[in-house]
């Protein structure tokens, strides 16, 4: 993978989890952490979804910037976007653009939740208090799946096509980096956060051995199969 461009000097240093860290320095009014994302699918391509993955950091902080119109919408019996970031305490929007119902849900605790059932045009919502995976499904449509990553602090991002990063604000200081990206295995490595900040990261995350197994529905149990699978 192509190296991130430092002016400063950048000395790596490659841990056996897959990240490399290179620790130059950023400009001394920038505190933040930044680099690239990889994620190697089967046969060793690149995987097309880069900006699905999630950087974020452990540690105290304060709230993170909710998005304008937090929500994840229901169209075509899929999530858009497939992944949201989102602090704790924001309340996301579940509108249903389909013309027949859905059943949203999640048993992923300590959010879990179920919408019931809505049809086209109505909109529920569920705030969300705690950090955490949020796993989404929907409880009629096996194959409906998304992710909410709730974070409480502000220091996280998700990559752009390309990879590249950026967690801004960031304070000088020791913390946990986390890297997630719903096929891979998520990846974890104590940094350290000098006063001018953090460039040149780079993380590789492997996602070739990743097989889709399908989720069971909010009662636990496994969708069936033909017709019972889904009504519509």
């Amino acid at each position: 993978m192509r190296p991130v461009r430092n002016s400063a000097p950048i000395w790596p240093a490659i841990t056996a989890a897959g990240l490399i860290l290179g620790a130059g320095l950023a400009e001394p009014s920038a505190a933040q952490v930044s680099g690239r994302v990889s994620v190697r699918d089967a046969g060793g391509r690149q995987a097309p979804d880069l900006g699905d993955a999630v950087i974020y950091l452990d540690g105290r902080g304060p709230r993170g910037a909710a998005p304008a119109r937090p929500e994840l919408a229901v169209d075509g019996r899929q999530f858009r976007p497939r992944v949201l970031v989102v602090p704790a305490g924001t309340t996301v929007a579940f509108p249903n653009g389909d013309p027949f119902n859905h059943n949203v849900f999640s048993l992923s605790e300590p959010n879990a939740f179920d919408l019931g059932l809505y049809g086209r045009g109505e909109t529920r919502s569920r705030r969300f208090a705690r950090a955490g995976l949020v796993r989404v499904h929907c409880n009629i449509h096996p194959r409906m799946s998304a992710f909410i990553v709730v974070r409480d602090n502000g220091y996280y991002a998700q990559p752009g096509a390309d990879g590249s990063f950026t967690i801004r604000g960031v304070p000088p200081g020791r913390y946990a980096l986390h890297v997630w990206h719903e096929r891979a295995t998520e990846v974890t490595q104590e940094i350290t956060v000098p006063a001018g900040g953090l460039a040149g990261v780079e993380v590789a995350l492997d996602a070739s051995g990743y097989r889709w197994v399908q989720h069971r529905n909010k009662y636990g149990q496994e969708y069936g199969s033909g017709s019972q699978r889904e009504r519509y």
